[in-house]
């Protein structure tokens, strides 16, 4: 492969949903009159003056024909709720401001710009594909992104984003390593673009470090409307060996699912494949909507961030959920954006805490992340802290303070640890594994 000097700047951009523009537009603060229509806030003071409310939001897709992830800002909410019915924090009132970006980067800009318009604190547990549109006005306003999805670069290079997991990076260099050692000839098949390009050398990290041989790498148009092709080429790579079942690796974001109708019938000429991706392209709620256990992921592994829903370290989540949003059937805890917007929280309430009292305000908030702040997440993740420059920042990921995955399996349509496959349930760090990237 050639042209790898390219790929620091875009390390995790490959990550991103393809053909979205990122050009900022004039007057793009827009108001919303909704929850439904873009964003919501509860009336009241702004950001965190003298007594008031202290004020924050969360951002997330909803209602598109792409990734849509209605549970992040629902979580938040009830979060919000729990919390001040428990006195709020330091004696205020927790306040959520709501956007839906609409997987659009004028969408996103404007989500950003209002916070900035609002005074908000923090952005918080929030989900966009669009960091380059973003990230500029949050930075602009002096604004913490606290615990984004992972799906940008940009989350990963910013001074003022502050990620709780490895994004999808440290997600592909796990599968790498548990795929070494069940799988025969591991088949990639991933977008062709330059970003795209990135994928099997984070893949092929985790391979290597199992002592396996690379990936097949097998290239696929970002905008396919069937995938049958590249189904039945990968499906044919993966049994070359006879000796040992092949893999196939479908990541291809918001497409894999498109791919996965096209692979579950070419399939039925090639028995002894195994599937595998990563969260992102696939999760609970993609596996739930596909048809659960008789849908085409049963059987497959599947590396995540957190502990299965299932893991008691999930029970305080899941007690607050009962109680807060009770038959809100967006909010599912198994979902990995849900999770995420859970443990930003957390940081979150860890941060205005440190602060005891005294003023709130994005740049104290920010001093407060930035001051070794270390954030106890119940086990969920290590230790939380994000130093100037992180262990990472040798291939262009300076913030990336998190790369715990665990490998899963869908079985009876669920997500489990797949302890009795691979050696799955425990939680690996794909640090090391990574710094040995080719990505140079």
């Amino acid at each position: 492969m050639t042209g790898r000097r390219r790929f620091r700047s875009t390390f995790l951009s490959s990550f991103t949903q393809p053909g979205k523009g990122t050009a900022l537009t004039a007057g793009a603060l827009a108001l919303c009159a909704s929850f439904a229509t873009g964003c919501g806030a509860i009336p009241g003071a702004t950001g965190g003056s003298g007594d008031g409310p202290i004020k924050v939001m969360t951002w997330a897709p909803q209602g598109t024909d792409a990734t849509n992830k209605p549970g992040m800002p629902a979580m938040a909410r009830a979060y919000a709720r729990w919390i001040n019915s428990r006195g709020g924090i330091d004696g205020r009132r927790l306040e959520v401001l709501t956007c839906n970006d609409h997987n659009d980067s004028v969408g996103a800009a404007k989500c950003a710009r209002r916070a900035a318009a609002e005074d908000v604190v923090a952005v918080v547990g929030s989900y966009s594909q669009f960091g380059d549109s973003f990230l500029a006005p949050l930075e602009g306003a002096g604004i913490p992104y606290i615990g984004g999805y992972g799906v940008t670069n940009d989350e990963f290079t910013g001074t003022m984003s502050y990620p709780v997991n490895g994004g999808q990076s440290a997600l592909l260099a796990g599968l790498g390593k548990a795929l070494a050692g069940t799988c025969g000839n591991v088949a990639l098949v991933r977008p062709d673009s330059i970003a795209g390009d990135v994928q099997p050398l984070v893949l092929d990290s985790g391979l290597k470090a199992g002592r396996h041989a690379s990936a097949g790498d097998q290239l696929a148009a970002e905008d396919a409307t069937e995938y049958g092709g590249q189904a039945e080429q990968a499906l044919r790579y993966a049994t070359k060996d006879v000796r040992k079942k092949g893999c196939v690796v479908p990541a291809l974001g918001d497409r894999t699912t498109t791919f996965m109708d096209s692979f579950r019938r070419a399939r039925e000429d090639f028995p002894e494949v195994r599937t595998a991706t990563v969260l992102g392209s696939v999760d609970q709620t993609v596996i739930n909507a596909t048809g659960g256990a008789s849908g085409p992921y049963e059987g497959a592994y599947i590396t995540g961030w957190y502990p299965p829903a299932s893991d008691a370290r999930w029970d305080p989540m899941k007690k607050v959920i009962n109680r807060e949003a009770f038959g809100d059937n967006s909010i599912d805890p198994a979902d990995a954006g849900v999770q995420t917007t859970w443990i930003a929280y957390t940081v979150l309430k860890a941060a205005l805490e440190k602060l005891g009292g005294r003023e709130v305000s994005a740049d104290t908030v920010r001093r407060a992340l930035d001051d070794d702040l270390r954030v106890s997440t119940g086990g969920l993740t290590p230790t939380l802290h994000w130093p100037y420059e992180s262990k990472l920042a040798g291939i262009g990921l300076p913030r990336l303070v998190n790369a715990d995955v665990t490998l899963q399996v869908v079985r009876d349509g669920k997500l489990v640890a797949a302890r009795e496959d691979v050696g799955g349930g425990e939680t690996a760090d794909m640090t090391r594994t990574l710094q040995s990237a080719d990505v140079q």
